[in-house]
């Protein structure tokens, strides 16, 4: 009867994010700027990270770097191998799939500090700057609420290529998110963008892909040169 129960509430939780959804194409007044991204395209992808930990689960009080495919593609270990690190990045992500699924791929690992890279993908596929900036202050709080001793790294939205026509938008998100770390014990910012522009805007191809969109090897090492003493910073207070 519980394994039955549990199938059920997972038939009706797919059902309604599908209909919310729906509801969001047919009358898009009635949900002002929101825009909903269904968690459940990343099952799957969970399912792998779980199915890992299964095999070798990590010790708990690592470096937890999470996000979108900047974070997926990144030899996070390799780039810092003086920091005992899990990657749990997942391509196509959004803020609010971190925040979904929360309690299977952050909470297990009871990290010191989390290095969080999202933003990029949410206002890619719509949603306002404000909506960003709220989905950040809910996965702030969420682990503060459950993980009250782990730091957050912030790593802002980089500027690219392929999005240079949203980069106001980005630059807001970032601009609050910065703020905030100013006033906030236990979040970092770790300024990416600012040296990413040093050339102008949009920024320097050699800093991407051939897509435009993700890091080249010498834009990760750009990335690490930043990112890694404000981690280092995180585990020392």
């Amino acid at each position: 009867m519980v394994a039955l129960s549990i199938k059920h509430f997972l038939l009706f939780e797919k059902a309604f994010f599908g209909t919310l959804i729906l509801l969001t194409g047919l009358f898009p007044t009635a949900f002002a700027d929101e825009v909903v991204a269904d968690p459940h395209r990343f099952d799957n992808a969970i399912a792998t990270f779980e199915a890992a930990d299964k095999v070798s689960m990590p010790e708990t009080g690592k470096v937890l770097f999470l996000g979108s495919s900047s974070i997926r593609r990144w030899d996070t270990a390799k780039a810092f191998p003086e920091i005992d690190s899990i990657n749990r990045g997942f391509g196509g992500s959004q803020t609010s799939d971190c925040i979904y699924f929360f309690d299977r791929i952050v909470l297990p690992y009871k990290p010191k500090v989390i290095v969080l890279y999202e933003g990029d993908n949410d206002i890619g596929a719509g949603k306002s700057k404000e909506q960003v900036v709220k989905d950040f202050q809910t996965f702030a709080k969420r682990v503060r609420g459950k993980l009250p001793g782990t730091k957050i790294v912030h790593i802002p939205i980089k500027p690219s290529i392929k999005r240079a026509s949203l980069w106001t938008k980005m630059e807001y998100v970032n601009q609050e998110v910065q703020a905030m770390a100013a006033d906030r014990k236990g979040l970092y910012y770790a300024d990416i963008a600012t040296p990413m522009l040093t050339t102008g805007s949009p920024p320097d191809e050699s800093l991407f892909a051939k897509d435009g969109l993700h890091p080249s090897d010498k834009g990760y090492a750009l990335w690490a040169s930043v990112i890694g003493p404000v981690i280092e910073e995180a585990l020392g207070e």
